[in-house]
């Protein structure tokens, strides 16, 4: 099993940044990725960003594609959502989540059917 546990979540006027922690524990090796989702009310969750933890190799929606930066931190098993220039459009409950697969996996999915470990949510409020 693994462990995922989002935190950075708050609230922030349009145009602000954010950065989003997870940190994940217990069986890592047997991921691959970390991606991150993110749901507002009455919508369906949505993919943000996601990145490989061997590679590096990142994807990211186009909505958030040149203002949101993903990385990771290997030996703490964390991964960052830096998050920019906001507006009420990115409030949402952001979700990280991890899909099983072997470590040096490079692929970088992009569906929430692909990941089977979830954490809990980190609320982002972004006022107008």
């Amino acid at each position: 099993q693994v462990q995922l546990v989002e935190s950075g979540g708050g609230l922030v006027q349009a145009g602000g940044s954010l950065r989003l922690s997870c940190a994940a524990s217990g069986r890592t090796c047997s991921t691959y990725a970390m991606g991150w989702f993110r749901q507002a009310p009455g919508k369906e969750r949505e993919f943000v960003a996601t990145i490989t933890w061997s590679s590096g190799r990142t994807y990211y929606a186009e909505s958030v594609k040149v203002r949101f930066t993903i990385s990771r931190d290997n030996g703490k098993k964390t991964v960052y959502l830096q998050m920019g220039s906001l507006t009420p459009e990115d409030t949402a409950v952001y979700y990280c989540a991890a899909p099983r697969g072997s470590y040096h996996y490079t692929s970088v999915p992009t569906s929430a059917y692909e990941y089977d470990y979830w954490g809990q949510g980190t609320q982002v409020t972004v006022s107008s």
